[in-house]
């Protein structure tokens, strides 16, 4: 016999309310929104950001960079770097509406925001690595430099040197006379049916006239991209995002950026950030360590950061006959392994006769 249910309170998900609800209270210390609120409020120089405006005295009022870069902050903090989607959660979400002041930014301001301020951003971010210096949050003791692959919006399909693209608008063209016969012989359609087909043809034309012009305009105004390896040659191009390059991954081939991160070993803060169209990390060595060292002597953090014990370390992958050199001449302090440090280690070896 079935037990009986015992007496519970009603409740209803749907249902509205209404809430009282102070943003500032939602920020509470200790949390990362906090932080970034209380940064850019209090101790940031926003002003770098002024000089792009232009609405002084007429013109639409804009949004202050004081709410736009907490929210943008906040959500690539979380895995949010859709513009919509930053969009919908200053709609939705009580954190993003107290760092925004319950406004709503579009996603284009969101995207023409992050997109025309590189600049200013990086030094934004000069700024909080010299408020983290000042608070004795960074070590100086060692920086691990590794990269990651990104994947961008250009599609490795548009990817080729000048004669494959060269190959791809002939191809363009064989097709676009091909479908303009075909139209020709059948001047009138006698069915529905066939009607319908003419239609599909007549996109398809413009289509591959818009692909030609594309391919076309790219050939007429661009020049082949020269790989950096011993030998220079000829890489592949992309016609969408000429700065992107086609690169292998774990999870196969896209069209994208190797992300090259240095990170301070005390806490894990990272002093520079730089994306580089090249699949190989090796070439990335360099220019990573100067955009640091230049970075720290411009704060007055340290005049040659190398020179004071700063050990560098990196993976396999950063590891060629150039850079061990450059560390040579440079006194740098650096630890790289290249690919074949395994086969030499005892540890390795025993391993492997197990």
């Amino acid at each position: 016999m079935p037990k009986a249910k015992p007496r519970f309170r009603p409740y209803s998900h749907d249902q509205d309310t209404i809430l009282v609800v102070n943003y500032k209270e939602q920020l509470q210390p200790g949390t990362f929104e906090h932080a970034v609120h209380y940064l850019i409020q209090h101790k940031l120089d926003l002003s770098v950001f002024y000089p792009r405006y232009r609405n002084k005295d007429t013109g639409r009022r804009a949004y202050d960079p004081a709410i736009l870069l907490p929210v943008i902050l906040f959500a690539y903090s979380r895995g949010i770097t859709s513009s919509r989607e930053i969009q919908w959660c200053c709609e939705t979400n009580v954190i993003f509406k107290a760092l925004s002041c319950d406004t709503v930014p579009h996603f284009t301001t969101l995207a023409k925001f992050v997109s025309s301020h590189a600049d200013e951003i990086e030094e934004l971010f000069e700024q909080v690595l010299l408020v983290c210096d000042e608070q004795g949050l960074l070590g100086h003791e060692l920086f691990a430099i590794d990269g990651c692959k990104m994947s961008s919006n250009a599609a490795k399909e548009w990817s080729g040197t000048f004669k494959e693209l060269e190959a791809k608008r002939q191809k363009l063209k064989r097709l676009i006379r091909h479908h303009l016969k075909e139209h020709h012989e059948r001047d009138e359609a006698e069915t529905e049916a066939e009607l319908d087909r003419d239609i599909r043809r007549a996109k398809t034309v413009l289509s591959l006239d818009e692909s030609l012009q594309k391919v076309d305009r790219f050939l007429k105004t661009s020049s082949p991209r020269m790989g950096q390896g011993k030998r220079r040659k000829e890489v592949k191009s992309n016609i969408t995002d000429n700065e992107s390059a086609k690169m292998t991954t774990s999870k196969g081939t896209i069209q994208g950026y190797n992300g090259v991160a240095t990170v301070d070993k005390k806490h894990q803060i990272i002093i520079d950030a730089q994306a580089f169209g090249e699949g190989q990390e090796h070439h990335t060595l360099k220019p990573v360590l100067e955009s640091v060292e230049a970075r720290f002597k411009k704060l007055g953090i340290a005049d040659s950061i190398y020179q004071q014990g700063t050990v560098v370390t990196a993976d396999t992958g950063f590891a060629n006959e150039a850079n061990m050199k450059y560390l040579h001449e440079r006194q740098i302090n650096g630890y790289i392994p290249d690919n074949r440090f395994r086969s030499r280690d005892p540890k390795f070896q025993n391993q492997k006769d197990k």
